[in-house]
């Protein structure tokens, strides 16, 4: 199993900064790719940044150059800065895992509870 705790997020002042971070608690699975999602009241669910065990880094174009995502320090973990923040950025933000088990190829999504982003003018 697989289960995603994150922190962080909360109220800023738009040009301010914030920090994510998520821990996942694995168990008989090989995480491949964590990630962050985001949803915004009226919207889907859209990708903002993820990053593979390989170090392979998508953003969502809309987010680029202003949020970048890292591994912490500790296994299984995936921190996402976010700077110069915009009205636009206020939404829910997911804490996504892509794992698969131990010598399968097919990987399952799991997700956090997710935590509120909230910018304001």
């Amino acid at each position: 199993q697989v289960q995603l705790v994150e922190s962080g997020g909360g109220s800023v002042q738009a040009g301010g900064s914030l920090r994510l971070s998520c821990v996942a608690s694995v168990s008989g699975f090989i995480v491949d790719v964590m990630g962050w999602y985001r949803q915004a009241p009226g919207k889907e669910r859209e990708l903002v940044a993820k990053i593979s065990s390989g170090e392979i880094i998508n953003y969502n174009e809309l987010v680029e150059g202003r949020f970048f995502i890292s591994r912490g320090n500790a296994k299984n973990t995936v921190n996402l800065q976010m700077h110069s923040l915009k009205l636009e950025d206020t939404a829910v933000y997911y804490c996504n895992a892509e794992a698969r088990r131990y010598g399968r190829s097919n990987r399952s999504s799991f997700w956090g509870q997710g935590t509120q982003v909230t910018v304001s003018s």
